[in-house]
């Protein structure tokens, strides 16, 4: 059979008899003819070098498996991986409501076929900005990350400055796509930090600013886990100078950190992946951006905002797009930035979390974690060779671990934890060299007690 008249079985209209209507009611003789416009030089003459087709169900199934079984997850060992996607406990409410199918869909939804969707949404922003202490909130995109870039774009737009200043502690993951996604329009430059306790050096943050700084951002938490105690004098500096303070942060957090607005955040952002959302192969993210109810940010947010508004009955209300002209599904190619199918079914997962939570359950799950922390470090500090950089400063869920005194590097610690069960913390050594051989641990509320003094048994025995 030749390849032209294979049928595949998970390529839409790959029927030969489909294809060539197809052709016909465009009036194209071939495929390629869409492609037309693309210059000769730069296509490929000859067949991808790819395996042969799966043309059965039962052997793509046996396929996939096959994949997954090379992988060993987090719920199989011990974890104790973090750096931006961490495991926390998902209630099973939170599994029970998002699978259901008037939510199960990322796509933000329409009011002719709502469903319910635009109120669950509301009532996820309403949650998320009593937590922050801010008035407006996003429908969720895609990660903290694009949240970040999109932050950082809305301050140079308000401001019309080009610099975003940001510490040279956030992860170069993080900093290359915010670096990509403002680049069309801005610049990222970093400040350094204390090399003893991981703050901002505001010295030299007093140098780098200036009439050109759009914003100043920071993350509190950091990316390596410490509190940036100096925040709110960080955030008046970049008032006096003109500039937007936008604050990254991690939503668990704020049941007992004070949240941005309090110490003079202008734009907060984050991802609510540790809001009841399974860790998924890169799935399972979505970024939140908040501001005070003011024209000049609600004006630059380029995502959609659902709020109340009354219809033609009297005393009913509906949910419904806030300022939709702001967006590209308005205007397309003139919006401010471009929006697509935004995260929806996460933040609605993330308000049955909240909503599940209450106040109270969020400053005990807060409380637990820091806890947790300060007692995994104490217990670390004391193995022989093993140093917690950053010491002086309070952390909260993460924290870096030196193993130079112990001569082993990173790699062969987590080689030998690995073969103990355990998965051992995020390599530092390359992105950030001068903490030597360090590794970023994770603890989170899933840890108990016996998890943590295994962690340093294993630490222990693997130093030595």
């Amino acid at each position: 059979m030749s390849r032209k008249k294979i049928v595949y079985p998970y390529i839409p209209n790959s029927v030969p008899a489909i294809k060539e209507a197809m052709l016909k009611a465009v009036n194209a003789q071939r495929v390629e003819d869409f492609y037309a416009d693309i210059p000769d030089t730069i296509r490929l003459k000859r067949q991808m070098k790819l395996p042969a087709p799966l043309l059965s169900e039962a052997e793509l199934v046996r396929h996939v498996e096959a994949l997954l079984a090379k992988n060993t997850s987090a719920r199989e060992t011990l974890s104790f991986l973090g750096a931006g996607c961490a495991q926390h406990h998902v209630p099973a409410v939170c599994d029970e409501v998002n699978s259901r199918s008037e939510f199960l869909t990322a796509y933000a939804g329409e009011p002719y076929e709502d469903h319910g969707r635009f109120q669950a949404l509301f009532e996820y922003e309403s949650l998320m900005a009593e937590l922050l202490d801010m008035d407006v909130v996003n429908v969720p995109v895609y990660d903290g990350f694009q949240a970040t870039g999109t932050a950082l774009r809305m301050a140079g737009r308000i401001t019309g400055r080009p610099v975003a200043l940001l510490p040279a502690t956030v992860t170069p993951d993080k900093l290359s796509m915010v670096h990509g996604y403002i680049r069309p329009d801005m610049i990222t430059e970093l400040v350094p930090f204390d090399p003893a306790t991981g703050l901002m050096d505001l010295n030299a943050l007093r140098r780098q600013i200036s009439a050109r700084t759009a914003a100043v951002f920071i993350e509190n938490p950091s990316y390596l886990g410490f509190l940036e105690t100096q925040a709110e004098e960080i955030g008046q500096i970049a008032h006096e100078n003109g500039a937007i303070f936008v604050v990254g942060v991690d939503p668990i957090s704020l049941g007992v950190i004070s949240p941005p607005a309090q110490y003079g955040g202008d734009i907060a952002c984050g991802d609510i992946q540790s809001l009841g959302l399974h860790m998924n192969y890169g799935g399972g993210h979505a970024g939140f951006i908040a501001t005070r109810d003011e024209v000049k940010f609600v004006a630059e947010f380029p995502s959609r905002l659902f709020g109340v508004a009354t219809t033609c009955v009297t005393g009913e209300y509906g949910f419904g797009d806030v300022a939709y002209e702001r967006t590209s599904f308005a205007v397309r190619e003139d919006g401010k930035e471009w929006v697509g199918t935004a995260a929806a079914l996460w933040g609605i997962t993330a308000a049955v979390y909240l909503a599940l939570m209450g106040p109270q359950g969020m400053v005990e799950i807060g409380q637990g974690i820091m806890q947790r922390v300060r007692y995994a470090i104490g217990k670390l500090n004391q193995v022989t060779g093993v140093k917690i950089p950053l010491l002086t400063t309070p952390h909260f869920k993460e924290f870096a671990v030196n193993f130079d005194g112990t001569g082993k590097t990173v790699g062969q610690i987590n080689q030998s934890l690995s073969e103990k069960g355990l998965f051992g913390g995020k390599d530092l050594s390359t992105d950030f060299p001068s903490l030597g051989q360090s590794a970023l641990y994770c603890v989170t509320e899933v840890h108990t007690q016996a998890d943590l003094d295994r962690l340093v048994a294993a630490i222990q025995e693997a130093a030595k």
